[in-house]
């Protein structure tokens, strides 16, 4: 049996016991099944079988029932005054997921040009690619070339040694994804891959899961007037088992006359950028070297032996996640 997965609230510094969805089912799907049926495990974690369960979950006879969906908005807790829309029309599981939020009131933005903030409600790891930083998680969760494209050498060499923030969305998170910085997108591109499911346990037993999932990658220079002065960020959002899409949908004011993300845009900070459709979910960033400082705080609680974590660092060493909302900052400009 799986040990417990704990993480810190940021916002209370309490040390909170997670109930993982389908736990047991994902400790089997990644253990016996994987191992003793191969084929049948890839076949579960495709495309086809990925939208399928997306389908049943979110679309189905049970999905239509508005009473279930009241039901999980108290299981879960949420605050139904954060919604933009009326709750009574937030109906079905699937409209829970993709719901809309107040974020310009109930999730406040720091005014600093040179802060990095969170780009979803989720549960945060960091870390770096320089073997000399006590950081260093390379190779931990992804492999580094793979997850930004082996082909893409310009970009490899662009982020070599530099540092990297994992975010995890569990199902009854918000799922629209909002730009960390400001800047210019320079790149954007998809990666065709897997849909493995990012529960603790599952990520542990599968080397380098995240980059081994379907994923856009998309490239924004920080480096220009009204940027956010970092460099480059890598932003990648990594879709998991029954997240059906990655929806593009950047919008300047509120969620307004949402926009393609092509070469060119600029991006405001703390916007939605786009929508994970529907599932829990994933999503990274990768910094240039010496151009960030990660909050002293998330720093401190990844390395927390309070908690009881199914990340480790190797040698017992606990990865100790930061739950926090969107557009909290966790990073800073180093002067550069």
């Amino acid at each position: 049996m799986m040990p417990s997965h704990q993480y810190i609230r940021r916002d209370s510094g309490e040390v909170m016991t997670e109930h993982l969805l389908a736990d047991r089912w994902i400790g089997f799907l990644y253990s016996d099944m994987r191992e003793r049926f191969p084929h049948l495990f890839k076949a579960l974690t495709s495309n086809r079988a990925c939208d399928l369960l997306g389908r049943i979950n979110y679309e189905g006879l049970q999905a239509t029932n508005p009473r279930k969906t009241f039901e999980l908005i108290n299981a879960w807790g949420l605050d139904v005054s954060e919604f933009l829309d009326e709750p009574e029309t937030v109906d079905t599981p699937y409209k829970l997921f993709t719901r809309k939020i107040r974020y310009w009131q109930c999730r406040p933005m720091t005014a600093e040009q040179g802060a990095v903030v969170s780009p979803a409600d989720a549960r945060l790891l960091v870390g770096s690619f320089a073997r000399e930083n006590l950081l260093f998680l390379k190779n931990k969760f992804f492999s580094y070339q793979e997850l930004l494209g082996r082909g893409k050498r310009r970009w490899l060499s662009a982020f070599a040694e530099g540092d990297c923030a994992i975010f995890r969305l569990t199902p009854d998170k918000y799922h629209y994804v909002h730009t960390p910085v400001a800047g210019r997108v320079v790149d954007i591109y998809e990666i065709e891959g897997a849909y493995h499911s990012c529960n603790p346990g599952a990520v542990v037993s599968l080397a380098q899961p995240f980059s081994k999932n379907k994923r856009v990658v998309t490239i924004i220079d920080t480096d220009c007037p009204e940027g956010t002065g970092v460099g480059l960020v890598a932003h990648i959002e990594i879709v998991a088992l029954m997240v059906g899409d990655i929806e593009q949908r950047y919008s300047q004011s509120r969620y307004e006359r949402p926009e393609e993300v092509i070469p060119g845009l600029k991006l405001a900070k703390g916007r939605p950028k786009s929508l994970f459709k529907p599932g829990s979910s994933t999503v990274v960033l990768i910094f240039q070297p010496q151009r960030i400082s990660f909050a002293q705080d998330i720093v401190d609680n990844q390395c927390s032996l309070e908690a009881t974590s199914r990340y480790s660092l190797g040698f017992g060493a606990p990865l100790v996640e930061t739950d926090l909302k969107v557009r909290e900052t966790i990073a800073h400009a180093k002067r550069h």
